[in-house]
């Protein structure tokens, strides 16, 4: 496979040797580095960064591109390049198409195909930029729930826990919104609240053996290790085959001077760690 270097990159991809090796930090593409300490590059790489320089130059802000990039490397599985999915500029923001769809990899929003076709081919409107695609109306609890989960991914915290409100406003036996949206109150230390969605997440689903894991690590990280001793072996009932509740049970027993379940359950996690490499 042929290896491009950082000057043949920047000739054919028309950029400056400082941005390519800007872009390869960053990690937006993933060069390797010859004996000699210098990047070479894949033609996948090249597709990448070619596809960054067609969208600045549709106006697109700099920032705002590689942002939304970011945001869709995260989306994606480790072993699926940025150069698998085709990136589009539509209006002001970059989209991603794939099938049928478009989304938008910063808000989660979902696009028709032949909205987005119709954008591609429309002339420019008054201020320049092409008319904006038709944002698809899927007012459903699942849509938000997965709307969520790819805002979740890309570290848009806020956005995420809006999203997984109006899945619990559509429907509020969502369990899994429920939970996530519980994760994301834990992490800003908003127990309270925390601790309330995982309770009424364990009301509709009492055999939910993450909802109750996580109940646990609010007990936990409030001090309440009693109360979080009983929520991890729930979580073990629901799920025999826990490690991370299994774990907990281990060194919190041992903390509190009980040995010999302390070895049962780090036993139990050993085995279940050995299985999973």
């Amino acid at each position: 496979m042929r290896a491009y270097s950082t000057r043949e990159v920047a000739e054919l991809v028309g950029e400056s040797q400082q941005r390519v090796r800007s872009a390869a930090r960053a990690g937006f593409v993933a060069p390797f580095k010859n004996p000699r300490g210098h990047f070479r590059f894949s033609f996948q790489d090249l597709v990448l960064l070619r596809s960054t320089k067609a969208l600045e130059q549709k106006n697109l802000d700099v920032r705002r591109t590689w942002r939304a990039l970011r945001a869709v490397r995260a989306l994606l599985p480790e072993n699926r390049p940025l150069s698998s999915v085709r990136v589009v500029a539509a209006a002001d923001r970059v989209l991603v198409r794939e099938n049928n769809t478009a989304w938008d990899p910063e808000s989660g929003q979902t696009f028709f195909d032949f909205a987005l076709d119709d954008v591609e081919r429309s002339p420019a409107s008054p201020s320049g930029h092409p008319a904006t695609a038709i944002v698809v109306s899927a007012d459903t609890a699942e849509y938000w729930f997965e709307r969520g989960l790819r805002l979740d991914r890309a570290e848009a915290h806020e956005n995420a826990a809006a999203a997984y409100r109006r899945a619990l406003e559509l429907d509020s036996d969502h369990v899994n919104a429920r939970i996530n949206l519980g994760r994301l109150m834990h992490t800003a230390r908003d127990y309270r609240t925390a601790e309330s969605l995982y309770r009424e997440a364990l009301q509709r689903d009492p055999e939910h053996p993450i909802a109750a894991f996580n109940l646990g690590v609010v007990f936990e990280d409030q001090g309440d290790l009693h109360a979080a001793v009983g929520c991890y072996q729930q979580a073990i009932l629901g799920d025999p085959d826990l490690p991370d509740a299994h774990y907990n049970l281990a060194r919190l027993h041992e903390f509190r001077g009980e040995h010999t379940l302390a070895a049962r359950h780090m036993s139990r996690f050993r085995a279940l760690t050995r299985t999973e490499q």
